[in-house]
């Protein structure tokens, strides 16, 4: 009984991709979401890997991959084995905007994340002047850019944590139909 009680409990793994340019606060967000406060951090060389539970059901190990000009040519090195995209953009970096958009688009486009859920944050929006979610929406294309799977834009501020929970609870729940989903069909494969 006991064995059959933990396996109905267990708690399912997810691969999550942190992407965005460098300074739009990947690290930032990831570590205030982990830690339950504000911390500094400095420009990620490289990668952070940390795990995150926000539901008793579900487990996270987010990716945060550095967003130096550098760094960018490898995020598609990270995309294989993916089952959530979480977007970071910089809402008050203006003179960069179209930067970001063109790397969004560029990920998308990867086959290894075809169809997997996206969440764009729209960061700093505690700084007078940030663009706002829908006109990241707008700005973004992100309603043609993610027709082929779930998504959600949700404004936030790494610094004070503000709307990251609910941004990635979001995520959460679309990375477990995902899942479903994409289990359902491995089944159908191995009956057929």
């Amino acid at each position: 009984m006991g064995l059959l009680s933990s396996k109905s409990s267990k708690v399912r793994q997810a691969q999550v991709l942190l992407l965005g340019l460098d300074s739009s606060g990947k690290s930032t967000l990831l570590y205030t979401l982990k830690l339950a406060r504000g911390i500094t951090t400095i420009p990620t060389v490289g990668f952070n890997v940390e795990m995150i539970e926000l539901d008793r059901h579900l487990s996270l190990t987010v990716w945060d991959v550095g967003g130096q000009k550098a760094m960018r040519t490898m995020w598609d090195c990270y995309c294989e084995n993916i089952d959530g995209l979480v977007y970071v953009v910089d809402c008050t970096d203006l003179g960069r905007l179209e930067d970001s958009r063109r790397e969004f688009e560029h990920i998308l486009k990867n086959e290894h994340i075809k169809n997997v859920p996206v969440v764009l944050l729209a960061n700093k929006q505690d700084v007078p002047g940030a663009l706002s979610a829908e006109d990241l929406t707008r700005m973004f294309k992100v309603k043609k850019l993610c027709s082929d799977r779930s998504w959600y834009v949700q404004p936030c501020c790494a610094v004070s944590g503000e709307g990251l929970a609910e941004g990635f609870r979001k995520l959460s729940g679309f990375v477990k139909s995902h899942l479903k989903a994409r289990g359902d069909s491995l089944a159908f494969f191995k009956q057929h």
